[in-house]
C-alpha cells in the first residue's frame, strides 16, 4: 500500500502535524461538510454577528462515547445536539458551534467523514453554524478512536432569566418525551444485547422545542437536559437550587416498554438513565397546559406528559425528590451514586 492510498483510508500522525497532510484533511472532510463562511475563510477564530442584547450564553461539552455508532446515531450528531441544548437551556438563541477533534492515529478516514457528515446534517436541522475547530492527532492507543469537543454560543433575549432556583411551590414538571432511550441503545449496541424490539437513541436538538414552550409559557421557570444521571439528577438540581421539594407521578412518566423491560433486566431505574433528546421545563402551573401542547406540537415531543409538581419544603427538611408510585406509597429518588453506564455521550 503506498503512501497516498494510506492517507485516503486512516488518520495518520501526519494529518495533525500542521503541514500539508493536515490541510488536507481540513480542506476535505472538515470545510467540504461544514462550510460556513466564517469556517472556510481559514483564521484562527471565526467572526460572526450577535444582535446587542448585550448578553451571551456559552457552553462547552466534550464527546467519548463508545461505540461511536449506534442505533439512532452516532457521536458526531450527539456532539452537536448535546451542545445546542445546554445552550438553549438558558433561553439563548444559539447561533454558532466550535469543534475539535482529538483523533486516533489508525483511525478510518470513511468513519471521520461519516461523523462529520453527520454533524453538518444536525448543525442544519438546530439552524446553527460552525464557524471554528481543531484537529489533533496522536499515537494509537493515545484515545478510542475519536473524541469530540463542542462549544456553543447563543444571545440571550433581554428579560429572560433561567434558573432552577426560580421553581416555586405549585409549579408542574413537564418532560417533553419517553426517558431511557439512548442510554440503553447505547447499552445494547455496546454489549452486544439483543432486544425484542429495536431500541434507537434520541439524540436530537431541542432549540426549536424550547422556543417554542417559551413562546406558550412566557413565565416558564428553567429548562434542562437529563443526560448522564436522567431525570433523577436533573430534578434533584432543581431541588436543590430552589429549596424545594419535586413531586413525581411515577405512572405519568413515559418509558417505552421495550426500554422498561430492558431496564428491569439490568437492574436500572430508569429514572437514572442517559438521555440525549428530552427536555424537562418547570413551568407555572397556569401555564402547564400551554408548554405541554407546544411541546407536542413539536417534532421532538410528540409523547410530551406532566409528570410532577413542585412542593414546599418543610421547616427543618433538606431538599429531595420523591416519587409517587402506582399504588400510594412514595420513595426518594436520589441522584445515581457512582457510574451507571459508562461512556454513555
Amino acid at each position: 500500500m503506498d503512501m497516498r492510498s494510506m492517507d485516503e483510508q486512516t488518520v495518520l500522525l501526519g494529518h495533525g502535524s500542521g503541514g500539508q497532510m493536515m490541510k488536507h484533511l481540513i480542506d476535505d472532510i472538515f470545510f467540504e461538510a461544514f462550510g460556513s463562511p466564517e469556517l472556510v475563510v481559514g483564521n484562527d477564530a471565526g467572526v460572526a454577528e450577535l444582535p446587542a442584547t448585550g448578553r451571551i450564553a456559552l457552553s462547552t461539552d466534550s464527546f467519548v462515547v463508545t461505540p461511536q455508532f449506534f442505533p439512532g446515531g452516532d457521536i458526531g450528531r450527539l456532539a452537536v445536539c448535546g451542545t445546542v441544548n445546554d445552550v438553549a437551556t438558558s433561553g439563548a438563541h444559539v447561533r454558532y458551534l466550535s469543534c475539535g477533534f482529538i483523533l486516533e492515529e489508525g483511525y478510518p478516514l470513511d468513519a471521520l467523514r461519516r461523523i462529520v457528515t453527520s454533524m453538518a446534517d444536525t448543525a442544519r436541522e438546530a439552524g446553527v453554524r460552525i464557524i471554528t475547530g481543531d484537529t489533533k492527532v496522536v499515537e494509537r492507543g493515545g484515545v478510542d478512536g475519536i473524541y469530540i469537543n463542542t462549544a456553543g454560543v447563543g444571545e440571550v433575549p433581554a428579560g429572560v432569566d433561567l434558573s432552577g432556583a426560580n421553581c416555586a411551590p405549585g409549579d408542574v414538571i413537564v418532560l417533553s418525551g419517553t426517558l431511557g432511550d439512548h442510554g440503553i441503545a447505547v447499552m445494547g449496541q455496546r454489549e452486544g444485547l439483543a432486544f425484542s424490539t429495536d431500541i434507537v437513541s434520541d439524540a436530537a436538538p431541542l432549540n426549536h422545542l424550547i422556543a417554542a414552550v417559551m413562546d406558550a409559557a412566557p413565565h416558564v421557570r428553567c429548562f434542562r437536559d437529563p443526560t448522564r444521571g436522567g431525570i433523577a439528577s436533573t430534578l434533584n438540581e432543581f431541588a436543590a437550587a430552589s429549596r424545594t421539594v419535586l413531586e413525581v407521578e411515577e405512572q405519568a412518566v413515559p418509558v417505552r416498554p421495550e426500554v422498561r423491560g430492558a431496564c428491569e433486566m439490568l437492574g436500572y431505574d430508569v429514572l437514572q438513565v442517559a438521555n440525549e433528546g428530552k427536555m424537562v421545563a418547570i413551568v407555572p402551573a397556569d401555564e402547564a397546559e400551554a408548554a405541554l401542547a407546544a411541546m407536542r406540537s413539536s417534532r421532538y415531543g410528540k409523547h410530551a406528559a406532566i409528570i410532577g409538581t413542585v412542593c414546599e419544603l418543610a421547616c427543618g427538611t433538606e431538599p429531595y425528590v420523591r416519587v409517587r408510585t402506582p399504588w400510594g406509597s412514595t420513595r426518594v429518588l436520589d441522584m445515581l451514586v457512582g457510574e451507571q453506564l459508562p461512556r454513555i455521550c
